[in-house]
């Protein structure tokens, strides 16, 4: 009795240690990204060896899974496919490391969480989203972006004092002799930075209203996120052979590079994949999406015991109302689903379907961001594809039957 108690207990654990687990490998690919810059690679040719190993493992996925249900391609669903390679992959992924490069990678991880904010923000514009100024959840949704984007222009503008936290002297960045290069030693590099950064998001947030459109004309999801990689695969390498002229750059060894390449756009974009599908099919996209904070904790640390990164109180500060704007955005979301699944538990509205996109949102440290499907599961790929609308529209079904 005592052990099937303790066999439950842990089975009920399991989300909570494999999301962790998620934030400590996406954590990592950050990390890496910014050794793998400071070791002189170029950020372009990083990204175009990271789609190609991401589409190496997710094409056969689609090919065998989906071999005999794949919907018919249209014009419009390839040029979907190619909006959605560009902005939630090929210059998403661009800016995002070029941020690291030029900034840190703890400071570009606390701008990322910027990401549902400015989803909603979109959305609104887009007509795709109500402001509701006249609810609770619509008044925290709105506090919550204007905090977000306090905290982000606080992070930007303001250094304040340095807050020495612990110190072990390994500094890994001092291994080759690009660290000058590469250090966001003066305050252009921050601001040009702090753009990259967030231009990422904005790009990343304008793939999540596209994908939604995508997802109702081709909802394979294997497909799906096997076109996106392609396409954003098609883009980065154009883009890195247009712009990087030495071909030594494309070279590579048994060195950081490699492992860089090969760990983000398997690991990450591939395996914490599976682990993603399983959390939200178990406990939802709003659970989550709550650990996404939880790499920017696991960056700083990090960062500032193997990469030497100083923290200053101006970007703890900056952080915290970063962190706080997102969990008001999202508490207003998860209010709004809750009280339209108990209106109209078999509808599924625009609404009810953005809200999924913007909870489930993240940088993940820049994956090629698609989304495939488990058994029924809409699950993201990278920072994830977010078609967990069409997961809650079989789920609402299934209810009203």
């Amino acid at each position: 009795m005592v052990m099937e108690h303790i066999r439950n207990v842990l089975h009920n654990l399991k989300p909570t240690i494999l999301m962790v687990f998620v934030q400590f490998a996406f954590a990592g690919a950050n990390v890496l990204y910014k050794l793998a810059v400071n070791d002189g690679m170029s950020s372009k040719v990083l990204v175009a060896y990271r789609f190609l190993f991401a589409t190496a493992f997710i094409v056969p996925l689609a090919l065998i899974f989906e071999r005999k249900n794949r919907p018919k391609l249209s014009w419009v669903v390839l040029f979907q496919a190619f909006l959605c390679g560009l902005f939630g992959g090929s210059l998403a992924q661009n800016l995002y490391i070029e941020s690291i490069a030029l900034t840190s990678a703890t400071f570009t991880s606390a701008i990322a969480n910027l990401i549902p904010a400015i989803t909603f923000i979109l959305a609104i514009l887009f007509r795709l989203e109500k402001l509701n100024l006249g609810t609770i959840a619509g008044k925290a949704k709105m506090l919550g972006t204007l905090i977000g984007i306090g905290g982000a222009m606080l992070l930007t503008f303001y250094k304040g004092a340095e807050i020495d936290i612990w110190s072990t002297h390994v500094n890994l960045l001092h291994h080759n002799g690009h660290l000058a290069a590469s250090q966001p030693s003066d305050s252009s590099n921050h601001l040009l930075g702090s753009i990259f950064a967030i231009g990422s998001c904005v790009s990343f947030a304008l793939w999540l209203v596209i994908q939604a459109k995508m997802s109702e004309r081709y909802p394979s999801y294997y497909s799906s996120t096997a076109l996106m990689s392609i396409m954003g695969t098609l883009q980065a390498v154009v883009f890195a052979l247009c712009m990087e002229r030495d071909w030594s750059q494309w070279k590579l060894g048994w060195n950081i590079r490699l492992l860089t390449v090969s760990y983000s756009g398997i690991v990450a974009s591939g395996i914490m994949v599976t682990f993603i599908a399983w959390c939200v099919h178990m406990r939802g996209p709003l659970f989550v999406s709550v650990f996404n904070p939880l790499m920017l904790i696991l960056v700083a640390i990090m960062g500032s015991l193997i990469l030497d990164e100083m923290l200053h109180l101006g970007s703890i500060l900056g952080a915290m109302l970063i962190v706080f704007g997102l969990y008001m955005v999202l508490w207003g979301k998860g209010k709004e689903m809750k009280k339209l699944n108990q209106l109209a538990p078999s509808e599924s509205s625009p609404g009810s379907d953005l809200t999924d996109i913007v909870i489930t949102s993240r940088m993940e440290v820049n994956d090629n961001i698609a989304r495939v499907k488990f058994d029924g599961l809409s699950t993201p790929i990278s920072p994830g594809d977010d078609n967990s609308l069409e997961k809650r529209h079989e789920e609402n079904e299934g209810n009203h039957s």
